[in-house]
């Protein structure tokens, strides 16, 4: 029977401030950015002293890994990153080298979209050679997914009600993205025309489905945050005009909880704790976040049922 291994795939992330420069080309796949972008994510990443983001993906690789033994599927699971170290292709390289045959591959990027998962199947397949590929495009609507996020939602929205002596609201989030991204592309003369990409559906179906669960709600909305610097439209409403309509309506406290990702890095360090809570508070609004995914073990389930249906795709 062939060797079989699982790949999880992550954005990536410097280890230090120094480096940003060239973690930003990789980014941008080596187009220049202004120098005042580059001096700005290197303020933000001081603020936050560092991204944990490759520590917290090994976890999530181990917990995954401790899952498919448990279930019966034991397989080894290695962690690639698109932008920093480890990067996909030395990854590949070193699965091929230990005589891995045939892998079951997951974005930790749930919504599927052509700017995110799509270059991180392109970064696999460019070095996979005679290494047969299973490929889970999105993952935005597995049930397990919700109940992780649902469980990190549930205790901080009760504690923050309790403080106020009323139900909170929540505002869902996910990354914005170009508004390129997200277009149908122009279908050539006689062929059919092509589906928009699914990004921004899916990101606001996890946010219902997340919803559903916790029905101690009394009210949600749904954003996109982190809108790029890099020039052109990105799609939204954004968070900061989200914040201003709420504070229209009166608001005064509000939990915000980001179902785009699934782990602490700078969109969450940064721009939800620092950037967002100073936004809100000067609108007269408290805004709080659950505790992010990282090292879920209903995450965890998650990835190694994706994992599983992988791998047993590759032995049919």
């Amino acid at each position: 029977m062939a060797k079989q291994a699982v790949l999880l795939l992550a954005h990536g992330t410097p280890e230090t401030v120094e480096q940003i420069p060239e973690y930003l080309r990789n980014v941008v796949s080596g187009r220049p950015l202004p120098q005042q972008v580059i001096d700005e994510i290197q303020h933000r990443y001081s603020l936050i002293g560092r991204s944990p983001l490759t520590e917290i993906t090994q976890e999530q690789g181990r917990l995954v890994e401790a899952e498919l033994v448990a279930g019966g599927f034991p397989a080894p699971v290695y962690v690639g990153m698109r932008n920093w170290r480890p990067y996909i292709p030395e990854v590949v390289r070193q699965m091929r080298a230990d005589g891995v045959e045939a892998a079951a591959v997951v974005c930790l990027a749930p919504q599927n979209s052509r700017t995110s998962t799509g270059l991180y199947r392109r970064a696999v397949e460019a070095e996979a050679a005679g290494l047969r590929i299973d490929f889970t495009a999105g993952w935005a609507q597995h049930p397990l997914l919700a109940d992780a996020f649902a469980e990190r939602l549930r205790p901080a929205l009760a504690k923050l009600s309790a403080e106020v002596d009323h139900p909170v609201p929540v505002l869902f989030t996910a990354h914005s993205v170009p508004c390129r991204t997200i277009q149908a592309p122009a279908a050539a003369e006689g062929q059919p025309a092509q589906a928009g990409d699914p990004y921004a559906e899916e990101a606001k179906h996890t946010a219902e489905l997340v919803a559903a669960r916790v029905p101690e709600i009394p009210r949600w909305w749904f954003a996109f945050q982190s809108q790029g610097a890099s020039g052109g439209s990105w799609i939204g409403p954004t968070v900061e005009q989200t914040l201003d309509a709420l504070a229209a309506e009166g608001v005064k406290t509000l939990i915000l909880q980001p179902i785009g990702f699934l782990c602490d890095h700078i969109e969450i360090l940064y721009d939800v704790d620092i950037l967002f809570r100073g936004y809100a508070a000067k609108l007269g609004i408290r805004l709080e976040r659950p505790e992010s995914l990282n090292a879920s073990v209903p995450l965890a389930k998650a990835v190694a049922d994706l994992a599983r249906q992988g791998l047993s795709r590759l032995k049919g």
